[in-house]
């Protein structure tokens, strides 16, 4: 397969009626068309219809992969819980963008590495991800921060100009970077946030402490909202005009500014990507510290338990050569590596006692009585075993 593309789009708010079933329908005789979804894959050709335009006008949630690494999310909701002043400041290149169409704002969110491998299971990420629109909605950023991450993990691997990263300065900084949702995790891992950047970035977030409001808390701010304004909303409740009344609700009880992300000195892109690159550099060195150790052990304890084999076999030559013998005369091959190792063993403990010619002796002997099983041959070559006394 020279090319692959997934196409998947999402209808959270509404259903599509007929006529815009009708509309999308159009665009493709292949795809699977329900009135919440539209999903469609390419292995040759491309797409006749526009992502941007199906969001604008149909859908609220779409994702798009290709085998040539491009990775990409998009996202409606209403501009009243995001605005575009707030989204813009998280915008970054090509990689984030954010505009509105109506009463709406989109996000567009594209993650590319070309050199990264195809992940099969990439195309089921939507239903992982799309929690993350209600999360915005309700005044949580981050995950507008972990695309701004994304991206500047992008320039990363592409290596830009230390210039632009020195005057590229991080957006406001979230709370709660450290412990993300399980939507968020799911966005950081298809935008593939690199991990070591989130951990660095995330030591300026400070702990999430949003807590459920209490009845007594929700009753006294809502007998304190004007009657006129609590029909208007409860109109729409009745009308179902707006799956949003809640979560707006929400926001205004609780107030935007005590949601809006803390005011902290702001750090460069290049500051993110040295500290990023350290902190993976340590962590690598750990690891391989880890791994020293480990192998280390291996040995240790794989030195003791020949020692103990070496010990055993002492007063036991004989048993051992003739063991040998029927384990060649089977042929086979896994009982040949059993011979071969303890031929080794045999070898160590003549040389150990001086007896170095007599098992030179024997092996000869037996190599050349079966010389002509060349894979047994090839075993005794590449476990040194040698028909020669050592001098």
């Amino acid at each position: 397969m020279s090319e692959y593309q997934y196409y998947e789009f999402l209808a959270v708010d509404r259903p599509l009626d007929a006529d815009q079933l009708a509309a999308v329908r159009a665009l493709s005789t292949r795809a699977r068309v329900t009135s919440t979804s539209f999903t469609n894959s390419y292995e040759w050709g491309d797409f006749r219809g526009d992502p941007r335009q199906m969001m604008e006008r149909y859908y609220d949630a779409h994702l798009y992969l290709a085998n040539w690494g491009t990775h990409r999310l998009m996202l409606k909701l209403p501009q009243r819980l995001l605005d575009l002043r707030t989204a813009q400041q998280y915008c970054f290149e090509e990689s984030v963008q954010a505009w509105t169409a109506g009463a709406d704002l989109l996000l567009d969110l594209t993650s590319e590495d070309e050199e990264g491998d195809w992940d099969e299971d990439a195309e089921d990420s939507l239903a992982s991800i799309v929690g993350v629109r209600a999360e915005l909605a309700a005044g949580d950023l981050r995950s507008l921060y972990l695309a701004w991450l994304s991206a500047l993990s992008g320039r990363e691997l592409r290596e830009g100009d230390e210039e632009d990263f020195q005057s590229e300065t991080e957006p406001p900084v979230p709370a709660g970077l450290a412990t993300l949702s399980a939507p968020q995790r799911a966005l950081a891992d298809f935008l593939r946030v690199d991990p070591d950047l989130l951990a660095v970035a995330s030591e300026a977030s400070r702990a999430h402490t949003a807590k459920a409001a209490s009845d007594v808390e929700l009753t006294g701010w809502i007998e304190a909202l004007p009657t006129a304004e609590k029909n208007t909303l409860l109109l729409r409740v009745v009308r179902d005009e707006d799956p949003h009344v809640r979560t707006e609700l929400l926001r205004r009880f609780r107030g935007a500014s005590k949601a809006a992300p803390a005011a902290t000195a702001r750090r460069t892109a290049a500051r993110l990507l040295d500290a990023a690159a350290a902190r993976r550099a340590d962590r690598r060195h750990l690891a391989d510290e880890h791994r020293a150790r480990q192998l280390a052990h291996q040995e240790e304890q794989a030195a003791l338990a020949r020692e103990k084999r070496l010990t055993a076999l002492i007063g036991q030559e004989e048993a051992t050569w003739s063991h040998i013998t029927t384990l060649i005369d089977t042929t086979r091959q896994r009982d040949y590596d059993t011979a071969v190792e303890l031929l080794r063993d045999l070898q160590e403990v003549s040389q150990r006692a001086g007896g170095s010619d007599e098992f030179s002796r024997r092996f000869a002997a037996l190599r050349g009585r079966h010389a002509r099983k060349s894979s047994l041959i090839e075993r005794f070559d590449r476990a040194g075993l040698s028909s020669h006394p050592s001098r």
